[in-house]
């Protein structure tokens, strides 16, 4: 039997929403939630599974949202573009104020494989020694797991939700065999959810994970197009650094010319590549300003 490697044209056309039954179904009970739940993960696993799948970028993206979430979770609702604004924007030695810091969290704790390491670079040291066991807790299915990591962490620690929630998804992934931490959890709970205990947590995080798990997989589709279409013209592309410029745009959420691309071109040109991007339809210009701006795909 001989096997075809598919194409990239035809590996994008793959590229689909969830089922529409997996939103679409009123569930009736929390069995009915839990098979829901599991079938939304299971499609998710398939979309994240395609090589035309920009990964580090999804997460990248997906961290913004649930920094989004953790904030207004916080009372202090932050729009996108000041996060952006206090992460890109930054300068060697900088550091960002409490919005940005929350999206910092989110960053670092999906840039890397899961791991107590990885935690401790993400989070603040008082909670270094936490780590392990909150890592390692929880039993039974993924969402189970995830749900009981996520009750240990706010039990010991009342108020932390973010970190509880990064902890989570965390215990989410390892469960179900992904490599990385993928921020779905997040931007699916509310306030009142969170403190939920039990059952009804769990039943608050399968609902979650159906509604967040079909933003993710419509996410990575628009990514895999988006980033394609920036492949397809790097050739077009004079700069000298034009290559490593377009790696970075693959893996970040966005892109200061001034910092960013400092240590591989000029600033000068940097501005002008991003500005050629932009014409070419690779890349937005995410701010609107006509100074201090920022690129993404």
């Amino acid at each position: 039997m001989t096997y075809i490697q598919p194409s990239l044209n035809s590996d994008l056309d793959s590229l689909q929403n969830l089922p529409g039954w997996v939103s679409s179904i009123r569930a009736e009970t929390s069995e009915d939630m839990a098979f829901l739940s599991g079938g939304a993960l299971a499609a998710l696993h398939v979309v994240l599974t395609r090589a035309t799948v920009p990964h580090a970028l999804l997460r990248e993206r997906l961290a913004l949202r649930a920094a989004e979430s953790c904030l207004a979770l916080a009372g202090r609702p932050e729009q996108t573009a000041a996060m952006r604004d206090e992460v890109h924007m930054l300068r060697p030695g900088d550091q960002p104020g409490p919005a940005g810091a929350v999206f910092q969290q989110w960053r670092r704790s999906v840039a890397r494989p899961i791991s107590v390491a990885t935690l401790k670079r993400a989070l603040p040291e008082t909670f270094a020694n936490h780590l392990p066991g909150w890592l390692r807790g929880g039993r039974g299915g993924p969402v189970a797991r995830a749900a009981q990591v996520l009750q240990t962490v706010l039990t010991e620690c009342p108020g932390e939700d973010t970190v509880a929630l990064i902890l989570a998804d965390s215990a989410l992934a390892r469960a179900v065999g992904w490599d990385h931490a993928l921020p779905l959890l997040a931007a699916g709970l509310t306030g009142r959810d969170l403190r939920q205990t039990g059952a009804d947590l769990r039943l608050a995080c399968h609902r979650s994970i159906v509604t967040s798990a079909d933003q993710a997989a419509t996410t990575a589709s628009d990514l895999a197009r988006r980033t394609a279409k920036l492949k397809a013209v790097t050739p077009k592309l004079r700069a000298k650094a034009a290559g490593p410029a377009v790696q970075m745009f693959l893996t970040k959420d966005a892109l200061s010319p001034s910092v960013a691309l400092s240590g591989i071109m000029s600033d000068r040109a940097a501005r002008r590549l991003c500005d050629r991007l932009v014409d070419l339809g690779a890349v937005r210009e995410l701010t609107g300003r006509d100074t201090f701006r920022l690129y993404g795909v």
